[in-house]
């Protein structure tokens, strides 16, 4: 069964991080191939989004963690099969040697090497956001080439990019 063009996808990410810095998986499939990505993926039925993290994170890195933070949702809207509702979690963990991964290679990645990486654009702006305290939900619209052409912060009414 096809999910209808326009139709939400569920999908829940988690930040790891540890005085190593970040570990990033560097995709090897769509979306997002080449880029660096927060482990995660999509919500399975009956699975609540701290549900569905826990899993991704343990499946994706062998790491178990037990009480993620919630620290946002970003909306992705395009006139595409790419539209998505993601929850964005983050976790501290003591840092450990990346495993093999079937989504791509993990890789500790430090805050300064951010900037010199290939990122999705809106997870710059979640990176930025990660160090307030508070909560964000962004609303990122795509054209039908899925690049992004406007972002919001619905929480706090900050246009930050386009419009």
């Amino acid at each position: 069964m096809s999910i209808p063009i326009g139709l939400k996808k569920a999908a829940a990410t988690c930040i790891l991080r540890s005085e190593a810095g970040l570990l990033l998986l560097r995709r090897s499939k769509e979306p997002n191939l080449g880029k660096y990505v927060p482990v995660g993926g999509h919500l399975e039925p009956f699975e609540t989004p701290g549900e569905a993290v826990i899993r991704e994170v343990k499946e994706e890195t062998g790491i178990s963690i037990e009480e993620p933070r919630l620290r946002g949702i970003l909306t992705e809207t395009s006139p595409t099969e790419y539209n998505w509702i993601i929850y964005i979690y983050t976790a501290d963990i003591t840092a450990i040697p990346p495993v093999e991964c079937a989504e791509g290679t993990l890789e500790w990645v430090t805050p300064e090497r951010l900037d010199t990486i290939p990122i999705p654009t809106t997870d710059g702006f979640i990176y930025d956001y990660l160090s307030r305290p508070e909560f964000f939900i962004f609303d990122a619209v795509y054209n039908e080439n899925v690049e992004l052409i406007t972002l919001v912060d619905e929480w706090s009414g900050r246009v930050l990019l386009g419009r």
